[in-house]
């Protein structure tokens, strides 16, 4: 088999290409405009290439010694600078695609763009974006970013795309943006299809929807991949959370090691979806978020409703003593524990502004030990293995993680496009 490159733009921390990494396809550019997704990105990019040189050592010492507020200047000058290079921190606009173009055809050099992966920013297409921003939602600019998409798509002519967005993609401004892309698209020479693709049905512990757009060049016979839904028999405490120290609010360090509570051969979903893997016997950003006594309050009721009745607790109808939002109508299920014995609900990118939507699912919940999930707790429900490390301030860790694709996901599209890009 050839190997396989690409170019993931909007890439965010690098969920996508850390699938299609996994699957054998070579990164070639890293597009990101958030200073510190691109600094997660550059991190990565010394991880794969640290363990491809036997190196690993190097990125273990990084991880052990990493300090609260520094970036990961020590880890990227250890490797060569063309690794770290690849990534772009740019907008995608009018205003920079050409200077992107260059950057990127300096990059790739001789070499052929396999595949171009990424998902625009999606707040102007979701539910919650346009609730919160309201008419401010049509002037977005973030609602004309498929355009550039299509751009690099024309400039570079991959044989096959991915796409991922909300499903409000097909809906934002009565479907409008959504017909242009298709049109764009054609226009382009690639036919697509767009299936919703539920995490959960594919490996994850999370109800995930969204939108997957593939696209092909008209004149093949490729098609989209034909992803096998899976049944899921595991459980998000007893398969994904149990082997990670316990945490009370506000506990944890943003960079230190902590050791994991139970054996690799005990965790079996663990393994399989190659969450924690044999690299190292730690991992890290296990750090919990500080909650007042009247949150917690409110966790604690919201815990043992769903422990009691599998019911997510109305804002509405807690005690007004509690009740210290003005506004009790929008978002009444604010308040929401993560299912211990399922799948979690969507991680999104609001996990970075508080932990209300993701309550640790505490078996027995007391004011003292309820608390909102772990930066890595957070990852491991999107599928991210515990050796990768988000770098920024905890906020920032949290908005990476929820804007991104799961990589278990992102795996099992990349091996499809593999065989049907080999075939």
């Amino acid at each position: 088999m050839r190997t396989l490159n690409f170019i993931d733009l909007f890439a965010g921390a690098g969920g996508l290409s850390e699938g299609f990494i996994r699957a054998g396809y070579t990164p070639l550019a890293h597009i990101e405009m958030d200073r510190y997704a691109c600094d997660t990105l550059k991190t990565r990019a010394a991880f794969h290439w640290l363990r491809s040189n036997k190196k690993l050592s190097i990125y273990k010492e990084y991880l052990q010694n990493k300090q609260e507020k520094e970036d990961g200047s020590k880890l990227w000058e250890q490797v060569p600078p063309e690794i770290t290079d690849a990534v772009i921190q740019s907008e995608i606009g009018e205003k920079t695609i050409k200077n992107l173009f260059s950057k990127v055809d300096k990059l790739k050099g001789e070499k052929q763009v396999d595949i171009i992966v990424g998902g625009p920013p999606c707040q102007a297409y979701s539910v919650i974006g346009r609730a919160r921003m309201k008419e401010k939602v049509l002037e977005d600019p973030r609602n004309e970013l498929y355009k550039y998409y299509v751009k690099f798509l024309e400039h570079y002519q991959p044989e096959m795309f991915v796409f991922e967005n909300v499903l409000g993609i097909r809906t934002a401004k009565k479907g409008q943006p959504f017909e242009d892309l298709k049109r764009l698209i054609d226009k382009a020479g690639y036919i697509m299809e767009d299936h919703i693709q539920i995490a959960s049905e594919h490996g994850v512990l999370q109800n995930r929807q969204r939108v997957i757009i593939v696209g092909w060049k008209k004149d093949t016979e490729f098609h989209y991949p034909e992803l096998q839904k899976e049944k899921n028999k595991y459980e998000v405490l007893k398969d994904l959370f149990v082997d990670l120290p316990e945490r009370k609010h506000g506990e944890g360090q943003l960079c230190a090691p902590i050791q994991y509570t139970k054996p690799l051969s005990e965790m079996k979903y663990l393994k399989k979806s190659h969450i924690r893997n044999s690299n190292f016997d730690f991992t890290t950003q296990h750090i919990a978020r500080p909650n007042n006594e009247n949150d917690r309050e409110i966790y604690k009721m919201a815990v043992e409703m769903w422990l009691k009745e599998q019911k997510r607790i109305d804002y509405s109808k807690i005690p007004e003593r509690l009740q210290h939002h003005k506004n009790k109508e929008t978002f009444r299920n604010r308040f929401q524990v993560v299912d211990p014995y399922g799948c979690c609900h969507t991680v999104v990118a609001h996990i970075a502004m508080d932990g209300h939507y993701y309550i640790y699912p505490i078996l027995n919940p007391t004011i003292e030990n309820v608390r909102s999930i772990t930066i890595r707790e957070a990852a491991r429900l999107q599928s991210f293995p515990d050796d990768y490390y988000f770098e920024g301030s905890r906020s920032a860790a949290f908005k990476q993680i929820g804007n991104a694709v799961p990589v278990v996901l992102a795996h099992k599209i990349a091996e499809e496009i593999k065989k049907i890009l080999n075939d």
